[in-house]
């Protein structure tokens, strides 16, 4: 399969990138910046998802999409209003659909949508509202563009991100009930995302991950 990956140069969409490879798929890779260079295996593409060339150019001849973009949780990042998640995620529905690309698999978060009030006391007393509070205004927007895109969707919402080994071994939930908290490692995140972009698991499905 040819996957693109969106937010490829670290976390878990590097972890995406190197899992594909090694399972025998074709990588588009694409960030910002991408110090990866180009391979039978591998199509790096450097540049920002907001611009839809760059959009059109990542999903053609996809069979699958990957939305890995993260931002950082601290500093003036996280205090002024985001919208690289909402906005980004418009840019690659509208190029999914003009090149008939259906399968997306979205990471955004433990707090976002239905899975608000699952982190745990300090996560969603004093992280949710204080620190990261603007970033998941944004992943709800997002999860609501995902929703009704009419493509073949997952949403996958980690619990806290380590940078533990890919295990294989993690819980999927969508019945959250006495959920709180909760960590996966990054690379058990790409793990997760590859059965769903290879496999089409979890088809129109939002689940937690978690330990």
């Amino acid at each position: 399969m040819r996957i693109a990956i969106i937010g490829a140069s670290r976390g878990i969409g590097a972890e995406l990138v190197k899992q594909a490879r090694a399972g025998g798929h074709h990588a588009v890779a694409v960030a910002r910046r991408v110090e990866s260079q180009a391979a039978a295996d591998l199509t790096p593409i450097e540049g920002s998802i907001l611009d839809p060339s760059i959009a059109k150019r990542a999903i053609e001849g996809a069979d699958a999409v990957a939305w890995c973009v993260g931002v950082k949780t601290l500093g003036p990042a996280a205090l002024r209003k985001v919208t690289i998640f909402s906005e980004g995620t418009q840019r690659i529905i509208e190029a999914m659909k003009g090149a008939g690309v259906k399968r997306l698999a979205v990471i955004t978060g433990i707090g976002a949508g239905e899975s608000r009030g699952h982190g745990g006391f300090l996560y969603d007393w004093i992280a949710l509202p204080l620190i990261i509070g603007a970033i998941y205004a944004d992943k709800n927007r997002q999860e609501a563009l995902v929703k009704a895109s009419g493509l073949d969707w997952t949403i996958i919402r980690p619990t806290l991100l380590t940078n533990g080994p890919q295990t294989g071994q993690y819980r999927v939930l969508t019945d959250l009930a006495g959920v709180q908290g909760g960590r996966i490692s990054r690379a058990d995140c790409a793990d997760c995302l590859m059965r769903a972009t290879t496999d089409g698991a979890w088809s129109r499905q939002a689940i937690l991950i978690t330990e």
